[in-house]
């Protein structure tokens, strides 16, 4: 493996505006179990201060670095590469484990592995030599999203532009999870000939600017907001013409979203497990229940057995959706492969989505008025919960699965997909 040679600065820009401490080798962790170990010890830590940096909207800089150091970053970069290795099954369970912690926390480096798997199906060695090199090198990588003003959410005004002095980006773009913490921030762009390419700024050089303007009531650290680029120089080995690979299957898609499904699910898990302490430990039972415990309502018990099947039910899809992922990759990828891959994490999607909204729900009927206090920040997990599974409509998740069903016709193929 070649060693990176890329550069990044350290400390404050000039503006004031914070940016991320320079890279530093990470771990090497060893295999799958140890990845689920390490999320696990990183959650437990991530936990303890999750409802107060909700409340206080604080970014969280130190805990992102834990978690780069951690090496859960290089998690799915090939074992010929230096990285892991990980099943996709894993890389679901880790998303899923951290983000029952923070899910705002743990949905900072979903484009981190977004683009890892786009790389992965359309970079050229050399370009994987580079990318996967930095990574374990500790760098973060994040993504300028769709544009704000545009009518659909895949049409570009963002132009890469080949000028006398070289490659420059120039545009603004929104819902930019993680690109705050990120050293490289990957976007979507237009070149001269009016072709799609995918174009990584790097975070520190002139013309990058990060503005921290989202303001959802849910999913609140993420810091998804705006990010412009100001004729900002753009290393052409780090230009991917995703037109070239229009027609090409591959588990871009895919892997996006079982990471999106993930999140809903770790959602759902903190949303039972807190809705569980509050019964056991503050609710009251019901004056015409007769009892002294409201963890002996029998109606409470029943809505309980309910969401635990549900949440388990999900689960399950959700990890079945990766080991279909990881089945499908051991192969060379076809359409049809790609479809199944697809359809798979469809189905896991729309379960998550709905099972971290009825935990998030259901968790003030159970637990009463009391729960609705500030004090206890409840409210965080419907609200994240909310805001997170309007990531793409669940309701097209079922046209897909349905028209795939009867018609036999194959999903889509985009980054939603």
């Amino acid at each position: 493996m070649t060693v990176p040679q890329t550069k990044f600065a350290v400390a404050n820009d000039p503006q004031g505006s914070r940016l991320p401490r320079a890279p530093r080798p990470v771990y090497r962790i060893r295999d799958d179990g140890e990845a689920i170990d390490i999320a696990h010890r990183l959650a437990g830590n991530f936990k303890a201060g999750a409802s107060e940096r909700d409340r206080d909207r604080s970014l969280p800089w130190d805990e992102i670095e834990a978690y780069t150091e951690s090496g859960l970053g290089a998690i799915t970069i090939p074992r010929a590469h230096g990285g892991t290795g990980v099943s996709y099954e894993t890389l679901a369970k880790v998303f899923e484990i951290l983000c029952a912690a923070d899910p705002a926390l743990g949905q900072i480096p979903q484009n981190h592995f977004g683009v890892l798997a786009l790389v992965h199906d359309i970079g050229t060695e050399e370009q994987k030599e580079r990318v996967y090199g930095d990574v374990l090198a500790g760098c973060r990588i994040g993504n300028a999203g769709p544009e704000r003003k545009t009518k659909l959410v895949n049409i570009a005004t963002t132009r890469l532009e080949q000028q006398r002095e070289g490659l420059f980006l120039s545009g603004e773009r929104f819902y930019s999870t993680g690109s705050i913490f990120a050293h490289y921030i990957p976007t979507r762009a237009v070149d001269d000939e009016g072709r799609a390419v995918q174009v990584w700024a790097q975070r520190d050089v002139p013309g990058v600017t990060v503005i921290d303007d989202w303001n959802s009531f849910g999913q609140r650290t993420t810091a998804s907001g705006t990010v412009t680029f100001d004729r900002v120089p753009i290393d052409p080995l780090l230009v991917f013409p995703v037109y070239a690979f229009v027609d090409k299957p591959g588990l871009a898609g895919p892997v996006s979203q079982i990471i999106q499904a993930a999140i809903d699910a770790g959602i759902a898990r903190a949303a039972l497990d807190d809705t569980l302490d509050f019964v056991r430990e503050k609710a009251r039972p019901w004056m015409d229940s007769g009892l002294e415990r409201a963890v002996d309502d029998p109606t409470i018990i029943h809505e309980v057995g309910n969401l635990a099947t549900n949440l388990h039910a999900a689960q399950e899809i959700l990890y079945e959706a990766g080991r279909v992922l990881d089945s499908v990759a051991a192969e060379p990828v076809t359409a049809k492969s790609s479809g199944r891959a697809s359809v798979a994490v469809a189905e896991a999607k729309i379960l998550t989505t709905e099972i971290a909204l009825e935990a998030s729900e259901k968790l003030f009927d159970l637990a009463g008025s009391a729960a609705t206090r500030g004090s206890h920040n409840l409210d965080r997990h419907w609200r994240n919960a909310r805001v997170h599974t309007l990531h793409d409509p669940v309701r097209w998740k079922y046209h897909l699965i349905g028209n795939y069903e009867l018609n036999g016709v194959l999903p889509a193929r985009h980054q939603w997909n």
